[in-house]
């Protein structure tokens, strides 16, 4: 796999996650859409670890920024 994430782009992945977990443990967000929203942050936080996006690579999407020879 080749990196197709930035580092902003990894970051916000990252805050956004961690803002719907909390929501999520503080009873803001129940039910089903709490569910689907939790799961939506574990795979944010999964693909800032590894810096790649499955849906970005079909599109030809890349945030990562490229050095010039």
């Amino acid at each position: 796999m080749k990196k197709n994430m930035g580092s902003t782009d990894r970051i916000i992945r990252f805050v956004v996650a961690a803002i719907i977990a909390a929501l999520y443990f503080s009873g803001t967000i129940t039910g089903t859409l709490g569910i689907v929203l939790l799961v939506l942050a574990g795979v944010f936080v999964l693909t800032s670890f590894v810096s790649f996006c499955p849906l970005y690579a079909p599109f030809g999407i890349s945030t990562c920024s490229t050095k010039q020879e």
